[in-house]
């Protein structure tokens, strides 16, 4: 089966951003301060938020104030307060392992919300890559939170609602003007609970404003504008089955930056977590194949 030029660089782009997500475990652990799930996460979206809107310099307008904050809420807010509890609360590999889940939620929602079939191969990719990340994360030893596993499916149920309403909810904007917008309403969500819930930040070093700027300017703004281009082009089950490649990537820098292991099993997760971006790509490209068909005895 052959895959067109421009659906392979839709692809290629989208993978891109969880490739960046794959850093936010490094960077949680070595360069921000520890106890500060919810303020850390409002300084990764509401900065990042602002900057964005300067730049476009357009407002929701009507139905679009509300469904941004409700996205906002999805995909960031909620969901990043989720996944820095699940990060402190639990080992990175059973963090990652739990939030693995997600893709397997988004098949199912989107049969729900928005009609699309449910693929086996979708199915088998949702599996093969939670297997794959188990390998590549997982330890004999790693503990298991009861608060940091409900904290780790809450946030996956939350991403998976957010990416298949955002394919449902096709905003009439730019996907530069649609990022600003979430990232700005998600900030401001998690503002007033931050300020309510959590003691005031200690004086930041260099360390901790470079790793804020990393996860705010890159790993936010810069691929959440590739993500919500993804989401727009291609199938949300597809979309969602790159996330596998966060905690390849995370594994690889743990790895090369942090002089951690590479086990035979880790290979071997990393294999499977491969093998079920591929899958998740074919199941999205067979009906697109199929749908091509017909056109080819249109003239033009």
């Amino acid at each position: 089966m052959k895959i067109k030029s421009s659906s392979l660089a839709d692809i290629g782009l989208t993978a891109i951003a969880p490739a960046i997500w794959g850093s936010t475990y490094v960077v949680t652990t070595e360069f921000l301060p520890h106890g500060y799930p919810l303020t850390v996460a409002m300084l990764r979206a509401l900065p990042a938020g602002l900057i964005l809107l300067m730049i476009v310099r357009q407002l929701p307008q009507g139905i679009w104030w509300a469904r941004s904050f409700i996205l906002g809420a999805l995909n960031f807010s909620f969901f990043w307060a989720m996944l820095f509890i699940s990060a402190y609360r639990l080992p990175g590999g059973v963090a990652a392992t739990v939030g693995a889940i997600q893709p397997l939620i988004v098949v199912m929602l989107a049969r729900l919300l928005i009609g699309s079939p449910v693929r086996a191969q979708a199915i088998a990719a949702g599996i093969v890559g939670m297997a794959g990340v188990g390998l590549l994360v997982l330890t004999p030893g790693a503990a298991l939170d009861p608060i940091g596993i409900a904290a780790g499916l809450a946030g996956a149920v939350s991403m998976a609602f957010g990416t298949v309403l955002t394919r449902r909810w096709a905003p009439p904007v730019s996907s530069l003007t649609f990022t600003a917008w979430q990232l700005t309403a998600g900030g401001l969500l998690l503002l007033p609970v931050a300020l309510l819930l959590e003691p005031a930040l200690p004086v930041p070093t260099m360390a901790n404003v470079l790793g804020m700027a990393w996860l705010g300017l890159i790993g936010a703004a810069f691929t959440y504008l590739l993500w919500f281009r993804g989401l727009s082009r291609l199938d949300p089950a597809a979309v969602a089955s790159l996330g596998f490649l966060s905690p390849l990537v995370a594994t690889l820098l743990g790895w090369g930056m942090l002089n951690q292991n590479l086990t035979p099993l880790q290979i071997a997760g990393m294999a499977a977590v491969l093998t079920s971006v591929w899958l998740g790509q074919r199941a999205q490209m067979a009906p697109r194949a199929a749908a091509t068909v017909p056109a080819k005895t249109v003239s033009l």
